[in-house]
C-alpha cells in the first residue's frame, strides 16, 4: 500500500487520528474497541526493487483482508523516526472462531469440580517461597473441549472480546500470516510473512505486549500480565520465590512456559546434588592436612629428598618433589575417597532427575490441558513449506483424504548430505582444537627461548610467563575459530534442514536441534575430553618423551575442567550486561513519548532460535555437571547458583528487553529429553573413567591391599612406591639439562623397572595390576549404577497415579457434558415432550446394546 493510501486511511472522516490525544499505552485501534493482535512494520525502499516490495505488500494486505482480518495503517509521518509505517492487525470474532476450530484449540465448557491437590505438611515451612494465590493460579480450572463454531453455546462465552486470551489471538493471526499468499512469481505461488521478512518487504512482525512492565495498564486496557510478571518473576529480589508458571504459559504460550518449568525443576534437583557435592568438598578440605600423600610430599625428609626428572627435554631442569606441596594439598580436595561415592551418587541422581521430570511433565500436560496435544496439534498442522514443496499426493489412511506426501527416495539424498555435513563440521572443530594445541606447543618453545635470551624482558618474566602467554593467545585463537565455524554452521544446518522438507514444525525443530547440538557438543566438550582422557596420558618417560609428529613435546597432565566450568558459569549470567547495553541503545527510555507498537518495535527480537540457545545453555551445563563431576564435586553448587540468577535474567529479558514472542504450543521439551537421556548414560562411563584413570584412588587401593608392608599405616610409603627411578647417565645428550648436578638418579611418575633391571624402563608387574584394577572398577561401577538406574526407572511410574485418576475423571465429565449438550440440542430440534424424548432415547440406547 502506498503512502498516499495510508494517509487517506489515517485522515478518514470523524476518526481522524490526533496523535497528542491518543493514548501512548493503547493496544487498540483508533476506535478504542478493536484490539491490536499483531503489528507489521516497513520502511519505503528507494532501491530498484522498492516497487516490487510495495506490490508484494499491497497484494499481501489485500489477501489478509479477504481472510477476514482487519487492518489499520499508521503513516510514517506519525511515527517517531518519520520513516516507518505500521500495519496494525485485528482478528474479529468470526475469524477467531473459524481458526480456533482449524487449530483444534481447547476452550472452557464448565468450571472444574476436581479440587486442586492438597497442600503438603511442609507447605507452612515453604510459605516464604510461595507466591500469592491470585498470581500462582490467575484463573480457575475448567473442563475443556475442542472449540466448534457450530456449538458456541456449549462454551463459557461471557465476553467475546476476552474469550480468547491474547496468546491464542496472536497464535491464530500468525497462523494466517504464515500461509497468506502475496502473488505468483516465476510460476510458483509465493506466501508467508517469513518470506516477506527475509526479502525485507516488511522489516518486522510481532504481537504487542499488553502494556508497560513498570506500571499497570489503565482502563479500557485489559489487566496487564506483563506488569504482574515483572513484579513477581523478573526481579532478582524474588530469586528465592517460585515462578508464576500458569501466568507465564498464558502470556507467552506453552512452549516458553515449559522451558521455565524445566529450568526451575532442574534447579530444584540441583540443590540435592549441590549439598552432597559440598559435603564431599568439605571432607576433602578437612582431610587435606592429614592425607598421607600430602604429608609425604611436603615432608622435607621425604618429598624434599626426592629429585624429580625434568618435565621436558633440554630447557627444563631437575626439581624437588616438595616444591609441589601446595598443589598436592589442592589436588586432595578433589581426589579423595569421597570422589568414588559422589560419582556413583551422581549416576543415581541423574536417573532420579529424569524420572521425576517425566512425572512433572505428565502433571504439566494435565494441568495445561495438553494430554492429547501430540496427535491433535503437531501431526495435523503441516508446515506451509511442506505443502508448497511437495509435488506428490497420498491418501491418508485415517481421514481418507488426499494430502501432500514426500516419498522416501526424495528425502534420502538430503539425509545423507545432512549426516556428511554434520560429521565434516564436527571434524573441523576437533581439527581446530588440535591446531591450537600445535600452536601452543610451538609458540611455547619459541617464546621461552626468546625470553631467556632477551635481558630487557626479565622484569616481566614474573607475570608474563610463556605458559600464560601461550594459554591466553591460544584461547583467543580457539575462540575466534569457533565463532567463525559456528556462524557458518548455523546457516548451513538451517538450509539443510529446510531442504529435508520436514512435515511438521515439531519434526523441523527436532532435526535442526539435533544438528546444532551435535556441533555444540563437540565444540564445548572436545577440550574437556582431551584434558580428562588424553592429555598427559601418553607422555613416555625421561629421555624418551612422546613427541607430536616427532616435533612438539606433549603437554603435562593438568585437570582444567574446574577453570572451564567456572568460566562457563560466569559468562552465561553476564548476558545481563549485554542486554543492558542493548537497552541503552534502544529508545525505551523515552517510551512515554511514543506509541505502544513503536515501543515494542524498538525491542530485541526473540527469534526462532531464541529458545534453542536457552535450552542449549542449560543442557551444556547439565553435561558439565554430570559428565565430568568426578573431577570437580563443586560443579552442582556452581550450576545451582548460576541457575538461580539465570531464571531471573531470562525472565527480565523476556519482560523488558524482547518483543513478545508468538505463542506456540508444546507438551514436552522435545528432542532435548532424548539428548538428556543420552548424556545421562554417557556420564556413567565418563565418571568411571575419570575416577579410574585420572585420580590416584585406584593406585592407592592396589598399594593398600597388595604392596603395603606397614600394618599400622598401610598407605605410608605409597609416594615412594608410585615413583620410578631413572639413571641420569641414560639421558640422551640432546635432552639432558646443561646445569651441573651432584646426584646420579631422578624420579618420575610411572610404574617401570629400575635402571639396574634386565627390563629397565619397561612397565613392571604393578603397572599391570593397577591397570587391571582400573578396568575392573570401571566395569563394576557401570554395572552397579546401571542396575540402580533400571530399578529406579521401573519403580517410578511415568505418570503419577493421582494424575491418571484426574485425567480419567476429566475425560468422563467432558464426555458427559458433550452428551447432555447434544441431547438437549436434539430435543430442541425435534420439539419432543421431555417424557417422550426420554423414552425415545432409551429405545435407541436399548437397540444399540442389543446390537
Amino acid at each position: 500500500m502506498s503512502s498516499g493510501e495510508s494517509s487517506f486511511l489515517i485522515d478518514e472522516g470523524p476518526t481522524k487520528f490526533q496523535k497528542h490525544k491518543h493514548s501512548k499505552d493503547s493496544i487498540f485501534f483508533r476506535d478504542g474497541i478493536r484490539q491490536i493482535d499483531f503489528v507489521l512494520s516497513y520502511v519505503d525502499d528507494v532501491k530498484k526493487d522498492g516497487d516490487l516490495k510495495a506490490e508484494r505488500r499491497k497484494e499481501f494486505e489485500q489477501n489478509l483482508r479477504k481472510t477476514g482480518l482487519e487492518l489499520e495503517i499508521e503513516d510514517k509521518r506519525d511515527s517517531e523516526d518519520g520513516k516507518t509505517y505500521f500495519v496494525k492487525i485485528h482478528a474479529p470474532w468470526e475469524v477467531l472462531v473459524t481458526y480456533a476450530e482449524v487449530l483444534g484449540m481447547k476452550m472452557p465448557i464448565r468450571e472444574s469440580d476436581i479440587p486442586r491437590p492438597l497442600p503438603s505438611p511442609l507447605n507452612c515451612m515453604l510459605a516464604p517461597v510461595k507466591l500469592p494465590e491470585n498470581v500462582k493460579h490467575p484463573r480457575p480450572e475448567y473442563f475443556t473441549a475442542q472449540f466448534s463454531r457450530h456449538r458456541q453455546e456449549l462454551f463459557l462465552i461471557e465476553d467475546q472480546s476476552r474469550f480468547f486470551p491474547s496468546s491464542s489471538r496472536n497464535r491464530i493471526v500468525y497462523y494466517i500470516l504464515s500461509r497468506c499468499p502475496f502473488g505468483i512469481e516465476d510460476g510458483k505461488k509465493r506466501f508467508g510473512i517469513e518470506r516477506l521478512l527475509n526479502s525485507n518487504a516488511y522489516s518486522s512482525a510481532y504481537p504487542l505486549h499488553d502494556g508497560q512492565y513498570w506500571r499497570p495498564s489503565e482502563p479500557p486496557n485489559p489487566p496487564n500480565a506483563r506488569y504482574i510478571l515483572h513484579q513477581h518473576w523478573a526481579r532478582f529480589s524474588y530469586f528465592y520465590k517460585e515462578q508464576p508458571l500458569d501466568l507465564i504459559k498464558d502470556y507467552y504460550g506453552e512452549k516458553i512456559g515449559i522451558y521455565f518449568v524445566f529450568l526451575g525443576f532442574y534447579t530444584e534437583m540441583l540443590f540435592v546434588a549441590a549439598v552432597v557435592g559440598l559435603a564431599c568438598f568439605i571432607y576433602g578440605l578437612l582431610s587435606m592436612e592429614s592425607s598421607t600423600g600430602s604429608i609425604e610430599t611436603c615432608d622435607p625428609k621425604i618429598g624434599g629428598q626426592m629429585i624429580m626428572c625434568p618435565l621436558c627435554d633440554l630447557v627444563c631442569d631437575f626439581w624437588r618433589l616438595n616444591s609441589t606441596c601446595l598443589a598436592a594439598k589442592f589436588s586432595h580436595l578433589f581426589d579423595n575417597e569421597s570422589t568414588v561415592f559422589f560419582a556413583i551418587f551422581m549416576g543415581i541422581w541423574v536417573t532420579l532427575f529424569l524420572e521425576f521430570w517425566k512425572q512433572r511433565e505428565a502433571r504439566l500436560e494435565y494441568e495445561w490441558d495438553m494430554v492429547d496435544f501430540e496427535e491433535e496439534q503437531q501431526q495435523l498442522q503441516l508446515r506451509p513449506e511442506f505443502e508448497a514443496m511437495c509435488k506428490h499426493r497420498k491418501r491418508n489412511v485415517v481421514t481418507k483424504e488426499m494430502e501432500p506426501h514426500m516419498p522416501l527416495y526424495a528425502r534420502v539424498p538430503w539425509y545423507l548430505l545432512s549426516g556428511a555435513t554434520v560429521t565434516f563440521w564436527m571434524t573441523l572443530v576437533v581439527a581446530s582444537m588440535v591446531s591450537v594445541i600445535v600452536y601452543r606447543l610451538s609458540v611455547f618453545a619459541t617464546f621461552a627461548s626468546f625470553m631467556e635470551t632477551e635481558a630487557s624482558l626479565k622484569r616481566v618474566k614474573s607475570f608474563l610467563t610463556p605458559q600464560i602467554t601461550t594459554a591466553l593467545t591460544g584461547s583467543c585463537l580457539n575462540f575466534i575459530i569457533i565463532l567463525i565455524l559456528n556462524f557458518f554452521y548455523e546457516k548451513i544446518s538451517a538450509w539443510i534442514t529446510k531442504m529435508e522438507i520436514p512435515r511438521t514444525y515439531q519434526e523441523y525443530e527436532s532435526s535442526l536441534t539435533l544438528k546444532m547440538f551435535l556441533f555444540q557438543f563437540v565444540n564445548y566438550y572436545s577440550s574437556c575430553f582431551y584434558v580428562a582422557f588424553f592429555k598427559g596420558k601418553f607422555v613416555g618417560y625421561p629421555g624418551k618423551y612422546t613427541y607430536l609428529f616427532n616435533v612438539w613435546r606433549s603437554e603435562e597432565v593438568r585437570i582444567l575442567l574446574r577453570a572451564v566450568f567456572h568460566v562457563f558459569t560466569f559468562i552465561t549470567p553476564n548476558s545481563m550486561a549485554l542486554n543492558w547495553w542493548r537497552r541503552r541503545r534502544a529508545r525505551t527510555n523515552s517510551e512515554k513519548l511514543y506509541s505502544r507498537w513503536e515501543q515494542d518495535h524498538d525491542l530485541e527480537t526473540f527469534g526462532s532460535l531464541g529458545l534453542f540457545y536457552e535450552y542449549l545453555e542449560t543442557v551444556i551445563q547439565f553435561g558439565f555437571v554430570t559428565l565430568f563431576v568426578a573431577s570437580f564435586p563443586l560443579a552442582p553448587l556452581l550450576a545451582l547458583l548460576n541457575n538461580i540468577v539465570e531464571i531471573r535474567v531470562d525472565a527480565w529479558k523476556l519482560t523488558t528487553q524482547y518483543r513478545r514472542p508468538v505463542a506456540a504450543k508444546a507438551h514436552s521439551i522435545g528432542v532435548w529429553q532424548d539428548i538428556l537421556y543420552g548424556m545421562a548414560v554417557l556420564s556413567v562411563a565418563t565418571n568411571a573413567f575419570i575416577v579410574a584413570f585420572t585420580s590416584d584412588i585406584i593406585p592407592r587401593l592396589v598399594y593398600y591391599y597388595a604392596y603395603s608392608t606397614n600394618d599400622s599405616q598401610p598407605l605410608r610409603g605409597y609416594l615412594n612406591n608410585s615413583l620410578s627411578v631413572f639413571l641420569i647417565a641414560d639421558f640422551p645428550n640432546y635432552t639432558v639439562p646443561p646445569e651441573k648436578r651432584d646426584f646420579t638418579t631422578c624420579r618420575y611418575r610411572d610404574y617401570r623397572y629400575p635402571p639396574d633391571h634386565e627390563k629397565k624402563y619397561f612397565h613392571n608387574m604393578q603397572f599391570w595390576h593397577v591397570l587391571a584394577a582400573k578396568m575392573t572398577f570401571i566395569i563394576i561401577m557401570e554395572h552397579v549404577v546401571f542396575l540402580f538406574k533400571f530399578l529406579l526407572a521401573w519403580m517410578i511410574p511415568d505418570v503419577p497415579k493421582d494424575v491418571v485418576e484426574r485425567i480419567k475423571r476429566e475425560k468422563l465429565m467432558t464426555v458427559k457434558i458433550l452428551h447432555d449438550f447434544e441431547l438437549n440440542k436434539l430435543k430442541e430440534n425435534l420439539g419432543l415432550d421431555s417424557n417422550d424424548f426420554v423414552k425415545q432415547v432409551m429405545i435407541e440406547e436399548n437397540k444399540v446394546q442389543l446390537a
